[in-house]
């Protein structure tokens, strides 16, 4: 038995800008979390760039890569871990729930 959620219908020719990302962030609260994380990389490799001192402009490229693709990875991960809690663990905490109020009732 598949959990189906409703995907709303929305006319998207007259839809603004920041009614479309509010719209976005209900659907997928993990994009504006992602798009903030990204900015603050982006801003924090920025300030390191400018006070990397004597080490070379290709190492220093080299460690940024390697901390942004483990930040990606962490990110997949808590993502597909609160999806499966979502979809697997949450139902059957519900249900036993309202098992266990119906038996009291």
């Amino acid at each position: 038995m598949a959990l189906e959620r409703s995907i709303p219908q929305v006319d998207l020719s007259e839809e603004s800008q920041s009614e479309r990302l509010a719209r976005k962030s209900k659907e997928a609260p993990y994009v504006p979390i992602g798009l903030a994380g990204c900015v603050g990389a982006v801003l924090y490799g920025v300030y390191q760039f400018r006070n990397k001192g004597e080490m070379s402009t290709s190492v220093y490229l080299m460690k940024f890569r390697v901390v942004a693709q483990s930040m990606v990875v962490v990110t997949l991960g808590l993502g597909v871990g609160y999806s499966m809690i979502d979809k697997y663990l949450l139902p059957k905490f519900h249900s036993a729930a309202s098992k266990k109020d119906q038996a009291t009732v």
